[in-house]
């Protein structure tokens, strides 16, 4: 399977901004023959901008969902986006990814919240989400979630096999892509898309350094800190690899009392 993630500038509440800035790496990304495309966290209506977090979130029946399934569906491409859900009276802080054919296949709520903003702007949500995709046993992660291997380790006891992550790891914190995320994918032979910002939005400052990490313990692609798009081919779960290189943590873990 052909992936990618694009890392690039906050979106900073300027949401027909970011819906054109979707559509055209949707676009590059379907003509390089990617099946799916992993944007930011938060990508609509923006992370650090906590005043817009309640006031512009949407439901799953949405506009923005409405828009981003026409555009998967126009260009064959899938898309995993991080956004504000508002549900009844509570907002959530989102994944959702959305299939080549425009349809909704897998749907998350952040777990672990990270910081005051997020804790106050948000409530966590409860429960994780697996789903296939092109055959692949998949699942949603949200930045902070997947910096916790008992997570990690709950999706591969599930079977899962590749997990996507939009992300908003600000700068200072890049041993998160350097070191912990190739380590929970290693880890639990797993393959972890994790799209990252660059640059600045309301003062906060962003690292960069997205990446797609496998079960070997060499990263399959990584950025720098500048926009991208990452397209690459992640190994598919039937293929032989070498046994030596692959961890057997999840069968060989014994639990002490």
């Amino acid at each position: 399977m052909k992936i990618a993630l694009y890392q690039g500038p906050p979106t900073n509440g300027d949401v027909d901004g970011t819906v054109s800035r979707i559509e055209s790496q949707l676009q590059a990304a379907a003509l390089a023959g990617a099946s799916m495309v992993v944007f930011p966290e938060l990508f609509l209506p923006g992370y650090n901008r906590p005043d817009l977090h309640a006031r512009l979130a949407q439901t799953k029946s949405g506009a923005w969902m409405d828009q981003l399934s026409s555009m998967a569906a126009r260009f064959k491409c899938g898309l995993t986006i991080g956004w504000a859900e508002h549900d009844q009276d509570t907002v959530y802080n989102a994944a959702t990814c959305i299939d080549a054919n425009g349809n909704m296949i897998g749907h998350y709520r952040k777990i672990q919240l990270y910081g005051l903003m997020e804790r106050q702007s948000f409530k966590p949500g409860e429960t994780y989400c697996t789903f296939d995709l092109g055959g692949t046993p998949a699942a949603l992660l949200i930045c902070y979630d997947v910096e916790f291997a008992s997570h990690v380790r709950a999706l591969a006891k599930a079977g899962v096999k590749l997990i996507l992550v939009p992300t908003a790891n600000p700068q200072g914190f890049e041993h998160v892509s350097r070191l912990l995320v190739p380590a929970r994918a290693a880890e639990m032979a797993v393959t972890i898309v994790y799209a990252n910002y660059c640059g600045v939005e309301n003062g906060l400052s962003f690292g960069g350094r997205s990446l797609i990490a496998g079960p070997q313990p060499v990263p399959i692609a990584q950025a720098g800190t500048s926009e991208t798009l990452v397209i690459a081919t992640i190994p598919d779960p039937a293929d032989a690899i070498d046994a030596a290189l692959l961890s057997t943590q999840l069968h060989d873990f014994t639990k002490v009392d």
